[in-house]
């Protein structure tokens, strides 16, 4: 998941780095030089959230797991 988050993040931010520099007319040279900054900064950021998101999501279902089981079968829990 941390992948997936920091690969659509990355993407994202250099996207809207590149169509920022394209809009205000800004050189070739420095628009890609932002866009890489930006795609980095912002994967590095969304494989940070997505490393948190994955942890809740696994807790989560952890947590869920172990208490229909022990609903199953209390003498086991015990």
């Amino acid at each position: 998941m941390a992948r997936d988050y920091a690969g659509y993040l990355g993407c994202l931010g250099m996207i809207v780095a590149l169509l920022r520099g394209a809009v205000h007319g800004a050189g070739i040279d420095g628009t890609i030089l932002q866009g890489v900054a930006s795609l980095a900064a912002f994967a590095a950021v969304g494989a940070v959230i997505g490393a948190i998101a994955e942890t809740v999501v696994d807790e989560s279902v952890k947590t869920q797991l172990e208490k229909q089981l022990a609903e199953a079968d209390p003498a086991e829990a015990a």
